[in-house]
């Protein structure tokens, strides 16, 4: 098999054959450097690439040239290869250029001209995306489908599952011709229907059945760690590259997907480090697949049920009847989204009703009237998200405004979309439906009104998932696990006071949106992940 290509475009001949020179003296061995001197001839470059069945992993395209920009060309590339890294070179008077190929061809990266020295301001990129292009599944997404019904709410499940782990795939309703033949072939079996790459059928999987299908971790390699990270959002996937990276062997337990909340986001712009803004998919992934590097053992699906201490050790005690020991445990399982409690709406979840973003239920709100329940930054940045294809965005608040919960700059961005509209001091009182949802009630200012509706995405609020815990930690009466400080005076037998991170379990401590009295915010939550670490070295240091 030929190498992988890195393809570059610029028009200015002087400046494509320094960027192809730079790129062969550090990546030829591996890789073979393609240069061309327009979009088209790039185009068709790339064209000829395919029909050989040569992969690419890199499209570096110079933003200014006269017969195609630098971001068209790239928009046309994905086309043809979907999994190549993107980068936009460009000139500092072009940056609002690379923010808007941001949005546009999901960029990757851009960099500034003159690029030199390139061991400082070249090769690091590069080799970035080198890395995230090798760690990449890059099957076709035919290779993986899902057969279901538009509105069952378990085919939903699946394809939320398999979009938030970054496994492509293709779902076909099963009414069409191709998907009546796979049911067939497969012996007519319950819906949803997995298909996988080698022809194989998964008749109604549950999570742990789809994940080992699509090559997803789901049992721990080992008894006993030295630190169990429990849940990886962003706390959790902060503990988990801070106690790798620091020599502590580390295993990380998530039930459905990395990323928590803060994952299903569909841009996030107020974190430190991404002027532009970057998705929580994004974010996650690149948190988990850093994870990985340090020699983080994920497992996906695990059920976390139970947790104690025997001895010097503490035993995270999983669904299926396993157990993973550990030096150490930190507690990240975040939240999750409070239920709407109108009538009706509970026969319809995953049928129309959504708690957070439901990316995988992004597409169908093409030309449709979405409504969205909440007033705080997930479901404004939901909202800004659902504008660009929704025929029109309702934002229902029961608040006066969106002021006291809601980020500023999000509130300037509703505020300049014509297609949503806010309703304040309004809440949702019904939901109506056949199979699915098809009607909303709401009532507001003005009194009760109907509305068609198909899509209702919820954002209400949070509480934390610790009903697993007992009476193991001490939790306060939301729930919320208590550390340091705002645990209960030890009494007199107590050889020291709690880590502030640490809970009324010594050894085991609590980051991010399930600790009492956090922040709730990324930021944050990675920090407090990065603190927990530091903790548990002091608590290993002493124990």
């Amino acid at each position: 098999m030929s190498k992988p290509v890195i393809l570059t475009v610029d028009d200015d001949p002087s400046v494509s054959r320094a960027v192809a020179r730079d790129l062969r003296r550090r990546y030829a061995e591996e890789f073979r450097v393609v240069r061309a001197e327009s979009g088209p001839l790039a185009l068709d470059a790339l064209a000829e690439l395919k029909l050989r069945g040569d992969d690419t992993a890199v499209l570096l395209a110079d933003h200014r040239m006269p017969e195609m920009t630098g971001v068209e060309f790239l928009e046309r590339a994905m086309d043809l290869y979907p999994y190549a890294r993107r980068v936009l070179l460009t000139a500092y008077a072009d940056t609002d250029a690379a923010i808007q190929a941001i949005n546009v061809v999901d960029l990757d990266h851009y960099l500034l001209k003159p690029w030199n020295p390139p061991d400082e301001k070249f090769y690091p990129v590069i080799d970035a995306q080198l890395d995230a292009w090798r760690r990449t599944e890059r099957r076709s997404p035919a290779d993986l489908r899902v057969v279901g019904h538009r509105w069952s709410a378990r085919s939903y499940e699946v394809r939320d599952f398999l979009a938030r782990n970054q496994v492509p795939y293709t779902f076909l309703l099963d009414t069409v011709p191709e998907a009546v033949e796979l049911v067939k072939a497969a012996g007519s079996p319950d819906l949803p229907l997995v298909v996988t790459a080698d022809g194989s059928f998964l008749a109604a999987p549950t999570d742990a059945e789809l994940a080992a299908a699509v090559g997803l971790t789901t049992e721990a390699g080992a008894d006993f760690y030295d630190l169990v990270v429990v849940g990886a959002g962003p706390a959790g996937l902060g503990a988990a590259v801070y106690g790798a990276s620091e020599g502590l062997r580390t295993v990380l337990i998530e039930q459905h997907a990395s990323g928590g909340q803060a994952g299903q986001s569909s841009r996030i712009e107020n974190y430190l480090g991404f002027p532009d803004g970057v998705s929580g998919a994004q974010l996650a992934d690149r948190a988990r697949r850093q994870a990985e590097r340090f020699g983080v053992e994920l497992v996906t699906t695990g059920q976390v049920t139970g947790l104690e201490a025997r001895g010097q050790a503490r035993v995270v005690r999983q669904a299926d009847g396993t157990e993973i020991a550990a030096h150490a445990v930190i507690l990240a399982t975040g939240v999750s989204y409070r239920r709407l409690t109108a009538p009706g709406l509970d026969a319809f979840t995953g049928r129309g009703v959504f708690y957070g973003a439901a990316t995988a239920e992004t597409p169908g709100c093409a030309g449709q009237e979405v409504f969205v329940v909440g007033g705080a930054n997930s479901a404004g940045q939901c909202a800004v998200h659902l504008a660009r294809t929704a025929e029109r965005v309702h934002l229902v608040v029961r608040a006066a405004g969106l002021e006291a919960s809601m980020s500023h700059y999000l509130i300037e961005q509703i505020a300049a979309l014509p297609n949503v509209r806010v309703h304040c001091r309004t809440a949702v009182t019904a939901a109506e439906g056949d199979d699915h949802l098809e009607r909303l009630t709401l009532t507001g200012p003005d009194g009760e009104w109907t509305a068609d509706a198909q899509y209702l995405f919820v954002f209400i609020g949070a509480e934390p998932r610790t009903d697993w815990l007992g009476t193991v930690v001490e939790r306060d009466a939301a729930g919320y696990v208590l550390t340091g400080p705002d645990l209960p005076a030890p009494g007199g037998t107590a050889v020291r006071a709690p880590y502030f991170l640490e809970t009324s379990l010594p050894g085991v401590f609590a980051a991010g949106d399930v600790r009492a009295g956090s922040i709730k915010r990324v930021a944050a939550a990675v920090g407090d992940g990065a603190m927990a670490v530091a903790l548990v070295h002091r608590y290993l240091e002493g124990s």
